[in-house]
């Protein structure tokens, strides 16, 4: 047992470089890649129920006590930052499936495994949390009217078939890592942290190699329409970090940047699994392509993190 929580936490140690890797990995080993792609579903349920045990309840309630500030946190990611992708990119003349699939990105709520990156990081995982599962919840009323006000393109999300995954990723995981809360000493998960840390990365690294399966056939066969993509993905990834960490800097700097990571960091999968067959395939790809800045994220802007706290 001890040699395995020593290897857990040399995985949350090294969690920014084992997550750029596995995206890598998943890329240039197809088989890899198909033999992670189903299980996908339950790679994300686990790792919620970890993310739930280091989580602290009563910060995670304070914030529910400050509704202002978590309404303004949802209104930005959800509503604001679609509006300003749109904005500039019409500005700017840039058209076409990847300029509508960075719209939509932006109309998306938090990933899932924000609270982890957070932490990651050295952020603020509460409110990342917070703000991950609200926007879960909200995304039916805003995103569809945002998609087909600016594109014209209909995102079919069903408010059942939503609550059903939220009850899956969400609040199962809940009851479990309240059970596991009650039966196991607070100081023996203390202890664990680390570790519990270490396996979030390594489940996240295990998404990371299912979520590329089939991209490197379409790299190989499009090079240009996907490394335009890829180009695209960062470039507005890391717009809405920055733009939203300097409209939040008046909360505090803690705060500001753990909400421009949840405004960089996309659930794309819930997309991928609601838009309708006959959506233009670019779109579709696009939100596969934003995996990238998703997994280096972490690795790019954790020495720049670093260095913002050190002023």
């Amino acid at each position: 047992m001890d040699l395995t929580r020593r290897f857990l936490e040399w995985s949350a140690l090294h969690g920014a470089a084992l997550l750029a890797g596995s995206i890598f990995a998943g890329l240039f080993l197809p088989p890899l890649a198909a033999l992670f792609r189903d299980v996908i579903t339950p790679v994300v349920f686990i790792l919620m129920v970890l993310v739930l045990l280091r989580v602290d309840p009563a910060q995670v309630i304070a914030y529910l006590r400050r509704p202002l500030l978590v309404a303004a946190l949802l209104a930005w990611l959800l509503i604001a930052t679609p509006l300003l992708a749109w904005a500039l990119l019409t500005a700017l003349g840039i058209h076409g499936p990847l300029a509508n699939g960075l719209v939509i990105v932006a109309t998306g709520c938090a990933a899932t495994s924000s609270p982890a990156f957070a932490r990651m990081v050295g952020l603020d995982g509460e409110i990342a949390f917070v703000v991950a599962v609200l926007s879960i919840l909200l995304i039916p009323l805003t995103a569809p009217p945002l998609a087909l006000g600016l594109l014209g393109i209909d995102l079919a999300i069903s408010m059942t078939g939503l609550m059903l995954r939220l009850g899956l990723v969400v609040l199962l995981p809940l009851l479990i890592s309240m059970v596991i809360r009650r039966v196991v000493a607070p100081a023996k998960l203390d202890h664990w942290g680390r570790a519990v840390d270490g396996a979030v990365v390594l489940l996240v690294v295990f998404y990371g190699f299912g979520v590329m399966d089939g991209v490197l056939d379409r790299l190989l066969r499009e090079p240009g329409f996907i490394l335009t993509g890829v180009a695209m993905a960062f470039g507005g990834m890391l717009a809405m970090n920055a733009v939203t960490a300097l409209a939040f800097t008046g909360f505090g700097q803690k705060l500001a940047l753990s909400a421009g990571l949840l405004a960089g960091n996309r659930n794309m999968a819930l997309y991928l699994a609601v838009l309708p067959a006959n959506t233009d395939p670019g779109i579709l790809l696009f939100c596969v392509l934003c995996q990238f800045p998703l997994f280096l994220s972490p690795f790019l802007l954790k020495p720049l993190y670093e260095r913002i706290r050190s002023w």
